[in-house]
């Protein structure tokens, strides 16, 4: 049995679809930081290699022992939309059909709903050796598995709410199950 609790990283205060981008996290508030690591179990953490979600791995960290950061734990990839608001995206008409079709519609040169899950069940298969773990990730990180742990769709998924510094807890003991999803400390 594996035991997984998702931290979204700190808040990046963008309007933007903000992917790739390795854009800081604000890790001001030290009080919600703290909860936050009061909360999370002794485990090891690991965390995508973005800035926003290292510096959040590493305000939490603490006496945890941290593993080597892991790139398939990235946000989805935008593609051409990266840094774009929702509105100034050229073509409309895919952009909607991405959130609201998930699968195989990608933004331009970046990815489809399907390749990040593809991506990401990858990352967390390799951390099945690990009783209990911490992984510091991102919105779209965390709904991949939300849609793993409820059998649910892509656009079922898209209607969970993942704060950041919020916690998901998922467990795989033969088979997936999802406990408290997006509950903030």
């Amino acid at each position: 049995m594996t035991k997984f609790h998702f931290v979204r990283h700190g808040p990046t205060h963008a309007k933007t679809l903000v992917g790739w981008s390795d854009l800081p996290a604000d890790l001001s508030d030290t009080a919600a930081i703290a909860r936050l690591s009061d909360h999370l179990p002794d485990a090891p953490v690991i965390s995508s290699t973005l800035l926003r979600a290292t510096a959040t791995a590493d305000a939490i960290q603490g006496r945890r022992p941290r593993l080597p950061h892991d790139a398939d734990l990235r946000e989805i990839h935008f593609g051409d939309w990266e840094l774009q608001h929702f509105t100034e995206v050229e073509d409309q008409a895919r952009i909607r059909r991405f959130w609201e079709e998930p699968g195989s519609i990608a933004p331009p040169n970046g990815e489809s709903w399907d390749v990040v899950c593809a991506r990401v069940n990858t990352a967390i298969d390799r951390l099945m050796a690990h009783d209990t773990i911490i992984i510091v990730a991102h919105f779209g990180v965390i709904l991949t598995q939300v849609q793993r742990a409820l059998g649910i769709g892509g656009y079922e998924a898209f209607s969970h709410k993942i704060d950041n510094l919020s916690v998901t807890d998922i467990t795989y003991d033969g088979a997936w199950s999802a406990g408290r999803i997006n509950h903030i400390p």
